[in-house]
């Protein structure tokens, strides 16, 4: 293993968002195992969008507990503020902006009488409070104590969640399960197979119009009775299909404790009995927590960290714990997965994913990703040929074989000519190449315009200016594949749209602009948040060309009024106009660590011979 060792490096603090003042397991914290270090509740606050719960490193399950039912800032499923656990459910997403998952939520619960109602509306329902004194958390484990007094201990494998409740003694002891839970269900199901086992299905929509859970649940003592709920009628039947089913199984309680393994497939329940019997086949939960763990230790050790404080040590595991949740894998053990058109597909040859968030991640996080995770950047990018071959079109933002249509760029693009760059090869080339060209050749959000004109205008798509700039920069990438690949003819062509850039830049006011056909839009406040950028202003966005910085740097006036100009976004007044844009955060004037594009800036500096300025910066951003 290849071990990179670091004084300290502060860059990973830039990516902590809000941070609970959880304390680590031990008070002599240098001599913890990385895993330890990792404090998940880090961003659980604010507006972080990640969840606290058990997940192994890139795996399909992340066993978590869901506090927030909907909302911008319960996208993770959990926020720090809320004070009741409605349960325990299987997938959850980490750092979106967009809610999703929350699959196959299991609670347990002392009440003798039944309620299926969540409690969400404020009365009667199986929710459960609970104090963040009682809740404890690292890589791969977590753990809290409900205010009724059941214990809950999580841990996972790749596809399996595995729960451990301990009951007060003599109390009554029953979990319901929830397929109703978060998303809109378009049918649901499940069956009791035996006194032991629960398998079930959950397709819901979302942000994802069609995703597709199939699970395959075991307790480790019989089920006593049973009652389920099916679009509002209770019964006692162990088998029903519908929109709304909820469940309650009710245990002897001479034993405290009880144990529940879920094993979850994309593909059939048969998918997830295998994943369940091949990585879970018994009951023995510190056997799992420890696998997990020494995972965890493995992947975050890649990283050997010498000096800092707690604080900094911490912030820094916890940010490499979080580049390494997603993208999840997406495939059975027998290689079998679901992929872009709906079908079931089987590979030995690669390992799918899924969560490929590519605006948000191809600027840093797959670049780390061919230091840390070559084989799984090979894997990666082999799953974006799949994707294209049954798709189409390579992933934009795609989640549980869905095309979600969000955020702008083909920048599956930069991620594949990134590793073949650095020669991570082990692919179809030539087949990467075809999807990388197929893409950009496409006449979808704005790109028939651009090929056309050069640049998008006002009148025919939103977010003009950004995805012209952005489309500019893949193209980039193309040209840099094909000049590797000794294409000439792809490389003149591509370099060529690689300079579509300078058509919505405006020498008047040093912005990049939109542009109606004629003339440029008006009225023009680099200020103010509009539908001509990506969540973003011009301010936030006119710096934005990091394929041909050095003539950037000619046609805003040369290095001094380029010097002049970066100044002046860090010492712009502190505040925007329009539209209200939640991810512009972090402000130090114009320049907002709150989201990705302003993340390049401060480093612009080193290319007009100011290396001090961007140290100086990114020390003041930190």
């Amino acid at each position: 293993m290849r071990i990179i060792t670091f004084a300290f490096i502060t860059l990973f603090l830039l990516l902590s968002a809000c941070t609970s003042n959880k304390e680590a397991p031990s008070s002599n914290f240098d001599s913890l195992p990385p895993y330890q270090k990792v404090n998940p509740f880090i961003g659980t606050g604010g507006h972080g969008h990640t969840f606290p719960g058990a997940t192994v490193p890139f795996g399909m399950v992340q066993l978590s507990p869901d506090t927030r039912l909907e909302g911008w800032d319960g996208c993770g499923g959990y926020h720090y503020t809320d004070e009741y656990i409605y349960g325990f459910s299987h997938t959850h997403l980490s750092g979106t902006g967009v809610s999703d998952y929350g699959d196959i939520l299991l609670m347990p619960s002392l009440a003798e009488k039944t309620t299926f109602n969540n409690g969400a509306d404020g009365g009667e329902g199986y929710r459960t409070q609970f104090s963040h004194e009682n809740e404890t958390a690292y890589a791969g484990f977590y753990q809290v104590e409900l205010d009724n007094g059941i214990l809950v201990r999580l841990t996972t494998s790749k596809r399996v969640g595995i729960h451990q409740y301990h009951f007060p003694k003599g109390e009554k002891q029953s979990v319901y399960l929830d397929l109703e839970h978060r998303d809109k269900v378009l049918k649901s199901g499940f069956e009791q197979t035996s006194d032991t086992e629960v398998v079930g299905y959950r397709h819901s929509s979302a942000w994802a119009k069609n995703q597709q859970l199939f699970f395959v649940m075991q307790f480790s003592k019989p089920i006593q009775s049973s009652e389920s709920y099916n679009q509002g009628t209770s019964s006692q039947a162990q088998k029903q299909d519908g929109t709304a089913i909820k469940a309650k199984f009710s245990f002897d309680e001479s034993q405290a404790q009880l144990l529940v393994k879920v094993g979850i497939s994309a593909v059939s329940i048969e998918g997830a009995r295998r994943n369940l019997e091949a990585e879970i086949p018994h009951f023995d939960f510190e056997k799992v927590k420890t696998e997990a763990t020494t995972t965890w230790d493995a992947a975050l050790g890649k990283i050997a960290l010498e000096g800092g404080s707690k604080d900094q040590q911490q912030m820094f595991y916890s940010a490499l714990y979080h580049s390494m949740i997603a993208p999840n894998l997406y495939q059975d053990v027998d290689g079998q997965y679901r992929d872009m058109d709906g079908q079931v597909h089987q590979s030995n040859e690669h390992t799918h994913y899924t969560v490929f968030s590519l605006w948000d991640t191809y600027r840093a996080t797959h670049p780390l990703y061919t230091i840390l995770e070559q084989e799984r950047t090979n894997d990666f990018i082999r799953a974006f040929i799949k994707k294209y071959e049954s798709g189409g079109i390579l992933p934009i933002w795609d989640l549980s074989a869905n095309y979600t249509g969000c955020m702008i760029g083909y920048h599956a693009i930069p991620v594949i000519a990134d590793a073949y760059l650095k020669g991570i090869r082990d692919y179809d080339v030539a087949k990467a190449y075809e999807a990388m060209k197929h893409s950009a050749q496409q006449n979808h959000l704005g790109l028939e315009s651009y090929k056309k004109y050069g640049f998008i205008p006002v009148e025919e798509e939103s977010e003009s200016v950004s995805k012209t700039l952005e489309y500019a920069y893949d193209d980039w990438c193309i040209a840099q594949m094909a000049k590797a690949l000794g294409n000439e003819a792809d490389y003149k062509y591509y370099i060529q749209r690689a300079q579509h850039y300078k058509n919505v830049f405006d020498p008047s006011s040093k912005f990049m602009r939109g542009r109606l056909y004629n003339t440029l839009f008006e009225p023009f406040n680099p200020y103010e948040v509009n539908f001509n950028y990506t969540e973003a202003n011009a301010w936030q966005y006119s710096y934005y060309v990091p394929q041909d910085i050095s003539t950037f740097i000619d046609i805003m006036g040369g290095q001094d009024a380029f010097e002049a100009r970066v100044d002046a976004l860090f010492e712009a007044e502190q505040a925007t106009s329009g539209r209200h844009q939640v991810d512009i955060t972090g402000l130090i004037g114009q320049y907002a660590h709150g989201n990705e594009p302003s993340h390049h800036i401060a480093y612009l500096y080193n290319h007009i011979g100011k290396p001090q300025k961007t140290q100086a910066k990114v020390r003041q951003i930190m």
